[in-house]
């Protein structure tokens, strides 16, 4: 009885030297995945420009341009908001063509979803996500377009890398972002391409113009999708105002 209790007492010690849980503030779903080494801009704190601003500097046609949108593609518009671009890629994409607006905010998708209805934009749906998944149907989309949102997302391997078996062939990634740091609702275009580069996507095309008020990146699959715990997370040095990515 006496080595029972010396050996209860002594795994106990070992638990408390372990310290705490260091992911518990983290989704479980994510816990297999890196920890990102960067700070996150809060949600709904920041507004690009009123659309009618965004418009007047042909933001939206730039972008739908340089991603080559045709009638009849099936799109996805991850971080929709109130769904400035959604109307918009409804437009190119035509009666042939699908959007997908997805948000984490259910109170924006509502406010879309009225939009929707009033606009009468039979070729949109609307689902709600999650911070660590984009709930995509697999093998569904020509493109996926992330404008001004993915400096928010707080567990960037695991929602690349879920976002991956969306993509059909020949399917692209699109992020429009600013160059700043990610607490500012921005990120670095190094750090972007890092934490692209570790789930395998490749960078293919990457432009800064003024209509943007910031730039623009295009990625592909690239080569196989890594095991989560393979995955190596991009680490920053410096301050948080001037981190650069390993």
């Amino acid at each position: 009885m006496r080595l029972s209790l010396v050996l209860v007492a002594a795994l106990a010690l070992t638990g408390c030297e372990r310290g705490p849980e260091t992911d518990l503030d983290r989704p479980a779903t994510a816990r297999e995945f890196p920890r990102p080494d960067r700070p996150v801009s809060d949600l709904g704190q920041y507004s690009v420009a009123t659309e009618q601003a965004r418009d007047d500097r042909n933001e939206a046609t730039t972008v739908m341009d340089l991603a080559a949108i045709q009638p009849g593609m099936t799109v996805a518009d991850i971080g929709a908001g109130e769904g400035y671009y959604t109307v918009r890629l409804a437009e190119r994409v035509g009666a042939e063509g699908r959007v997908l607006a997805q948000d984490i905010d259910q109170d924006a998708l509502r406010r879309l979803g009225t939009r929707v209805e009033n606009e009468r934009l039979d070729n949109v749906s609307i689902k709600l996500g999650v911070e660590d998944n984009p709930g995509l149907p697999e093998n569904s989309f020509d493109r996926v377009f992330m404008v001004h949102m993915y400096h928010e997302v707080s567990e960037p391997y695991a929602f690349l890398w879920r976002l991956r078996p969306a993509l059909r062939e020949g399917g692209q990634v699109i992020v429009v972002d600013i160059d700043r740091p990610t607490d500012q609702h921005g990120i670095p275009p190094e750090l972007l391409f890092c934490e692209f580069r570790a789930i395998g996507y490749r960078l293919v095309e990457f432009v800064r113009k003024p209509e943007l008020a910031g730039y623009y990146a295009q990625f592909v699959v690239s080569g196989p999708r890594p095991e989560p715990r393979d995955i190596v997370p991009c680490r920053q040095q410096g301050s948080s105002n001037g981190k650069t990515p390993r």
